[in-house]
């Protein structure tokens, strides 16, 4: 057994351009407010502190890694954060690998593992994802920024010979 990775995407929590944009108007809301409080108010300099702890915190968020997606031995491996457990998924057993969207909705929450209605959803940022099926039915949805080569190196595994 080889142990070549054929596929390797990693996802974080602070990149996707709807909570920063989110987070940015926040933080110029607390930074206009400060600048309409009149100078003998003490808590105006709080808002001021507010908004450079929002800008950190969004600075901080950008390198927090929510998971790791990796094509590696006719499996998948997904790895979160700290106390999430990793997750394989057996390519033996899929028996339909499909491009799609992840959800018709515009903001999508990052979940991880997510068992909901017969399906088990991973997913940080973008609109595209992979639906995989297997022999019982069970539907795996994953969230990818490069679905086509996230596509690509799943049937190359699956088509590969034993």
């Amino acid at each position: 057994m080889s142990n070549n990775e054929v596929f390797c995407e990693k996802q974080y929590l602070g990149r996707e351009w709807i909570p920063i944009t989110i987070r940015l108007v926040l933080a110029m809301f607390c930074f206009a407010a400060y600048l309409f409080t009149d100078g003998r108010e003490r808590n105006g300099d709080l808002l001021a502190v507010v908004g450079f702890v929002i800008i950190t915190i969004s600075i901080i968020l950008g390198f927090v890694r929510h998971f790791r997606t990796r094509v590696i031995n006719k499996s998948i491996l997904l790895d979160g954060l700290w106390t999430t457990r990793l997750v394989k998924i057996d390519l033996n057993s899929i028996v339909k690998a499909e491009k799609g969207t992840y959800s018709r909705y515009f903001v999508n929450n990052p979940v991880y593992n997510l068992h909901t209605k017969g399906t088990i959803r991973f997913y940080t940022a973008g609109k595209d994802a992979i639906h995989l099926t297997d022999r019982d039915g069970l539907l795996y949805i994953i969230g990818s920024q490069h679905a086509n080569e996230f596509l690509r190196a799943i049937k190359e595994e699956m088509s590969r010979a034993n």
